[in-house]
C-alpha cells in the first residue's frame, strides 16, 4: 500500500511541475525585477561639495581578479583640486567586457568612492563603447558647484 502511495506521490510532483509557467518577460515594455543586491554598472561618487571622493590609490584595481581596472594617479595642487586627498585619480577607466561584476573593488575601496548601481543596460556598438571613462562612470556635478 505504501508503494503505492509513493508512486502516486511522485506522479504528482511529475504532474506539478510539467504544468506550463511563464518565463519570458517583454522586455521594454515589462522592467524585469531588479533584486536589492544586484551589481551592475560601476559609479564614482562624489563628496557633498562636488569633490571626487577617488584619491587614485588603485586598490580596486589591485583587488580586480581579471585587470578590469585601471587607475592612474596625480597629485592635487592648490590652484586646481580634484579630491580631498594629497592625489586624484587623473585616469579612472574601466573594461566592461572584462569585469564580472563580483564586487571586490568596491569591497576595496577605503573612500567608498566606487560603489555598483542596479544599472543593467550596458550594452554597446563597439568595443570602444565598453571601455567606461572617468567622465562616465563620475556622478554629475551637484547644481550651483
Amino acid at each position: 500500500m505504501s508503494a503505492i502511495i509513493h508512486l502516486v506521490q511522485g506522479l504528482w510532483v511529475t504532474f506539478r511541475r510539467s504544468l506550463p509557467r511563464p518565463v519570458t518577460v517583454q522586455y521594454p515594455e515589462e522592467r524585469p525585477h531588479i533584486y536589492p543586491r544586484y551589481r551592475g554598472r560601476h559609479v564614482l561618487n562624489r563628496h557633498p561639495d562636488g569633490l571626487e571622493k577617488c584619491v587614485g590609490c588603485a586598490l580596486c584595481a589591485a583587488a580586480c581578479p581579471t585587470g578590469a581596472i585601471y587607475v592612474e594617479a596625480a597629485e592635487n595642487t592648490d590652484t586646481e583640486r580634484h579630491s580631498q586627498g594629497e592625489r586624484y585619480a587623473r585616469v579612472y577607466q574601466v573594461n566592461m567586457l572584462r569585469c564580472i561584476f563580483c564586487g571586490f573593488c568596491q569591497e576595496a575601496c577605503p573612500t567608498g568612492a566606487l560603489t555598483l548601481s542596479s544599472d543593467f543596460e550596458l550594452a554597446g556598438y563597439t568595443r570602444a563603447d565598453e571601455i567606461y571613462s572617468k567622465e562616465r562612470l563620475l556622478v554629475p556635478q551637484p547644481e550651483g558647484r
